[in-house]
């Protein structure tokens, strides 16, 4: 049971060709200038919806895969080595000032996913003349779509979804270690900040453990592992809210629905923790806390409703299970138990454990000499 949230896989970019502005020095060099075009058409045509090619062509194109998330994952990590081994080269070049002219040409504009743009107007496009903003933004999306195909195969596959969503994690850390080096200036997108990939990456890591701990329920865990794998997972996620709530200016401009989105997750697996936690209290014969922190948990899930529909739904279905389990332990306790319920500022509480963590990023180069007509 997932809150599911697409928006940062949402972004939008404008062309970039990159022979009509980089000058080579040589066949060799244009044709790898020819085909860094050729795979980011590719990205922007999918980034863009501007593709209309017929589901049994992509299918073929890309080799047999069958959906389309795995087909432009596989577009991204086509393009992503030459992108690195551009990268490399301006840098080797850096000085000339023919080259940061180049930079300046190309117009690396891309617009958020994550902000939501004034009605009746576009999206925002954010311009930064490096093309590490390119690869961040890239990478970005990269991570976004490991994501999403991380929910898309949830349902079928725990093991390797876990996996996905670790290694999203592991994408954002490396875009937060690139973004906290770079020197930028002026407006850029909340993707281009470390703020946003730090929370990114702890998003991903909670939905690995939340895969994780559906593994547990799968193959019938202890009550009390299993609540511990959920507060975890809520720990990870007020992490998370923290970063997010502690950088005003960062944050701002992102919708609401982004931290309405952790929120909602926040208090999904709150319950979930309670679920699990009192029914192991009542195994040990504690019917008096069981009740009383399913009390308070059911209580506070009701102060703290989810704005979107689709999040209501799925926290009013826990909501609901607490409910029915609160019923019976309090009709068990009347007629058999007949134990005391503490007051709440003596009720125990679930322990967290955090046991899963990213996937390191080990970047891919395609070691090819690139030379410039400086």
């Amino acid at each position: 049971m997932m809150i599911s949230y697409s928006s940062p896989a949402k972004l939008k970019t404008k062309p970039i060709i990159y022979e009509n502005v980089i000058v080579a020095s040589g066949s060799f060099t244009l044709e790898q200038l020819k085909e860094l075009s050729a795979k980011r058409k590719a990205i922007e045509d999918f980034i863009n919806e501007n593709s209309f090619i017929p589901e049994a062509i992509a299918r073929e194109m890309s080799g047999g895969l069958t959906s389309r998330c795995e087909q432009d994952i596989q577009k991204v990590e086509s393009y992503l080595p030459l992108l690195e081994n551009l990268v490399r080269h301006i840098d080797l070049n850096q000085g000339h000032v023919q080259v940061k002219r180049w930079i300046s040409e190309l117009k690396i504009r891309w617009c958020s996913g994550l902000i939501q743009p004034p009605i009746f107007q576009g999206p925002k496009f954010y311009q930064i003349n490096d093309v590490r903003f390119e690869l961040v933004m890239t990478l970005f999306v990269y991570a976004a779509l490991l994501r999403e195909r991380a929910l898309e195969i949830l349902p079928s596959d725990l093991v390797q979804s876990a996996n996905l969503f670790r290694k999203a994690a592991g994408v954002y850390v490396y875009v937060n270690e690139l973004v906290s080096i770079a020197l930028w200036t002026g407006e850029m997108p909340p993707e281009a900040t470390p703020t946003v990939s730090s929370i990114m990456s702890l998003i991903c890591v909670a939905d690995a453990q939340a895969v994780t701990a559906r593994k547990g329920e799968e193959k019938s865990n202890t009550g009390g592992l299993l609540a511990k794998l959920h507060c975890g997972v809520k720990e990870t996620l007020v992490e998370a809210i923290g970063i997010f709530q502690n950088s005003t200016e960062v944050c701002k401009d992102i919708s609401p629905r982004f931290l309405d989105f952790m929120w909602s997750c926040r208090i999904l697996h709150e319950m979930l923790s309670c679920k699990y936690f009192v029914e192991g209290l009542k195994s040990d014969g504690k019917v008096g806390p069981a009740i009383g922190y399913l009390r308070w948990s059911i209580a506070n899930a009701k102060k703290s409703q989810p704005r979107e529909d689709s999040s209501k739904l799925v926290c009013k279905q826990v909501i609901d299970e607490l409910i029915l389990l609160l019923q019976k332990y309090e009709h068990e306790n009347s007629f058999v138990w007949h134990a005391k319920v503490p007051d709440n500022d003596e009720l125990p509480s679930p322990e967290a454990v955090r046991i899963v963590s990213h996937v390191p990023y080990e970047p891919q180069r395609w070691e090819r000499e690139l030379v410039f007509k400086l």
